[in-house]
């Protein structure tokens, strides 16, 4: 089972390619910080805008940098069930330890659809492989009697609900019955989250947070809920300015305030406007969570 905290990974761009020394940078930096787990090429990682053959760099790339050190699950998700086969074949071929296929978007298909969809690609390749629910970007919701069909198929061991919709998150972990490991995409309710039985986070604020969002997965685990609320809430502001706008312009302009990595966003996305720009520095700058500060 995967577990903990799994970040979710920025793509670094320069000049309109892939900057392969800073990612391998940042990814030597997330396992120095003690994640559990390595994320390529999701939404954070600007999937949509990679062609075929950079995603599927960019795996490759996480899986050697990673040397077995930490599991890498890779982003194979796509609206197209044939494409997410293939990018999930790719993924184990590198050596990815699992996949995370985000529900198919635009489309916009039936519970049955979904369903299928899911199936299809668990039947094609012997991959631990996690659903991801993103209503706010999919236009559908992976309904909970939907999600208990799936925890049935052979290879799908999770879900990543990114709905933060605490009453839906229980009402399908009753449906599937503990056959299903459950992690947040919502970084700002891990807390509560987790203290319903979720196995760990995909983060996007772990890109530069890791030890603090870290701090709060064990203490909760361990039933230390004064300390888990303490880091709750230093988190609070610093989560509201990664998400003023789209994910992951806030996260990569931090990147780049931080000296790690160039900024630069793949069209439609556009750089962070000047005045989320001034309270993301303000945030940062305030920003002590008792295990990690930032020095801008």
């Amino acid at each position: 089972m995967f577990q903990g905290v799994m970040t979710a990974l920025v793509t670094p761009f320069k000049n309109g390619r892939i900057d392969e020394d800073a990612y391998r940078a940042h990814l030597e930096r997330q396992i120095e910080a003690g994640v559990d787990a390595l994320v390529p090429t999701g939404t954070t990682g600007e999937a949509a805008t990679l062609t075929i053959e950079e995603h599927q760099h960019l795996i490759q790339i996480t899986v050697e940098q990673a040397a077995g050190r930490v599991p890498v699950i890779a982003g194979t998700g796509s609206n197209n069930t044939a494409e997410s086969i293939a990018l999930t074949q790719a993924a184990k071929s590198f050596g990815a330890d699992g996949a995370l296929l985000i529900s198919p978007y635009y489309n916009k298909p039936s519970q049955e659809g979904i369903y299928l969809h899911y199936k299809a690609v668990a039947d094609a390749v012997a991959l631990p492989q996690i659903l991801y629910n993103v209503p706010g970007r999919t236009c559908s919701n992976i309904l909970p009697e939907t999600v208990a069909r799936l925890a049935k198929v052979p290879n799908i061991i999770g879900i990543k609900d990114a709905t933060a919709d605490l009453a839906q998150l229980t009402r399908t972990m009753l449906a599937c019955d503990e056959n299903m490991h459950f992690y947040s995409g919502d970084d700002a309710t891990v807390m509560p989250f987790m203290s319903l039985g979720g196995a760990g986070v995909i983060s996007v604020v772990s890109n530069i947070a890791p030890k603090t969002m870290k701090l709060i997965i064990e203490a909760v685990a361990s039933g230390n809920y004064a300390k888990a609320k303490d880091a709750h809430f230093a988190y609070q502001h610093l989560i509201d300015a990664m998400f003023c706008e789209s994910n992951p312009i806030p996260v990569k302009a931090a990147c780049e305030l931080l000296g790690w990595m160039s900024g630069e966003l793949r069209l439609p996305l556009t750089p962070l406007a000047e005045a989320n720009l001034s309270q993301l520095i303000a945030v940062m700058t305030a920003f002590d969570s008792g295990v990690e500060r930032f020095s801008l």
